[in-house]
């Protein structure tokens, strides 16, 4: 806990403010805020929190830092890659503000940390880029009554709310499930691995999201309750639209913590276990045996594979995940290996190929086409 010293001269351009002063400085320095996902969204989320004089950050990832971060995870540097994320935030963060107490956890978000942890905190930042832990950080937040706030960005787009909010009537306002009661598909919603983003959009959207942090614990303006705010970086049109409960929303969130604990969040998003069978890329290229490469990327995902199965002598066949299951008996060869772009929706597509050919052998390629880009035997045209 934070004393109740303040350093004027640091947060001086905040004090001044109409409506904030004193008041809300102190609330922020007494304040207890967890940031799941140190990425695109948390790094700027991160910054402009301790900057502003938060006084107990949470911070969770279980990632490393790499080169494809750089172009839009700006804390990270070339001097930083292959050292856990949430050290290399906390460093950074003490040397930015040393009076802001930050806790790490260098591991995957699980119930179990959310039934742990949640309850010490005043706000939930949701910084993720995949629905299992979007779900599984909602369903939390509302099981134990958390605001959370939410952002999200894919390609050239973004989006911020704020879900499970408490009212002045004492009800919550509406949660992620009111807006999306299930997830999508397998396949049907790619996330920026696979889909591409924009380098300047997460930190837009993240700066929105720590806004709104700060308008949830000082109280001033009106924060994103029962609203979507949307923002395009090619128009840059922004626009939101109310939200409102949905009826189907309720009966599909764990009614306890005992069915929390017991939900499959990956299974639930379509995600495969983690038998599925993966084959190194380049080792790949290098001893690829007499097997069908099965492209499950969409027709406009560059690069192609088809030069490079030609010089390799290796059978090729194009099926978007989106089709696969219908097609799937189009399928003939014994030994098939899948590729996507980062090696997620291959997992998919070779979870979907084994219920229907449990004697075949089967793997998906790991870590996909960026990996055969990153070892040179791919370019992008």
């Amino acid at each position: 806990m934070m004393n109740q010293e303040m350093n004027y001269e640091r947060y001086q351009r905040q004090l001044i403010l109409k409506g904030f002063g004193a008041t809300a400085q102190y609330k922020l320095q007494s304040a207890r805020v967890l940031v799941i996902g140190a990425g695109g969204l948390g790094c700027p989320i991160m910054q402009y929190l301790v900057a502003a004089g938060v006084g107990h950050i949470g911070i969770a990832d279980h990632d490393m830092v790499s080169v494809s971060n750089l172009h839009r995870q700006i804390l990270f540097g070339l001097e930083d890659v292959g050292q856990p994320k949430v050290e290399v935030v906390k460093r950074k963060m003490v040397s930015l503000n040393n009076e802001c107490n930050i806790e790490t956890w260098q591991e995957k978000w699980t119930q179990q940390h959310a039934v742990d942890h949640f309850p010490a905190y005043d706000v939930i930042v949701d910084a993720t880029d995949n629905f299992a832990s979007r779900y599984l950080i909602n369903d939390a937040c509302v099981l134990m009554g958390k605001p959370l706030v939410f952002g999200a960005v894919s390609q050239f787009e973004g989006q911020v709310a704020i879900f499970n909010q408490l009212q002045e009537d004492g009800s919550r306002s509406v949660n992620y499930r009111d807006l999306f009661p299930e997830p999508p598909a397998g396949g049907e919603v790619l996330n920026c691995a696979e889909a591409g983003v924009l380098g300047v959009l997460p930190g837009i959207i993240g700066s929105m999201q720590a806004t709104e942090v700060i308008k949830l614990l000082t109280g001033i303006g009106t924060p994103l309750v029962n609203k979507l705010w949307n923002y395009n970086a090619l128009t840059q049109d922004v626009f939101s639209f109310q939200l409102e409960a949905n009826p189907d929303a309720k009966a599909r969130i764990p009614a306890t913590l005992a069915g929390f604990l017991n939900t499959d969040y990956e299974w639930l998003c379509g995600l495969p276990g983690a038998s599925i069978k993966e084959i190194d890329a380049v080792a790949w290229v290098r001893n690829h045996g007499n097997h069908l490469l099965v492209d499950v990327r969409e027709p406009h995902e560059l690069p192609r594979l088809t030069s490079l199965c030609k010089q390799m002598g290796i059978s090729l066949m194009e099926i978007p995940l989106s089709v696969l299951e219908d097609q799937l008996d189009t399928i003939s060869a014994s030994q098939v290996v899948f590729v996507c772009q980062a090696g997620r929706r291959s997992l998919q597509a070779s979870s979907l190929f084994l219920k229907q050919n449990s004697a075949g052998s089967v793997c998906s390629l790991k870590g996909g086409v960026q990996t055969l880009v990153a070892s040179n035997y791919l370019q992008y045209e």
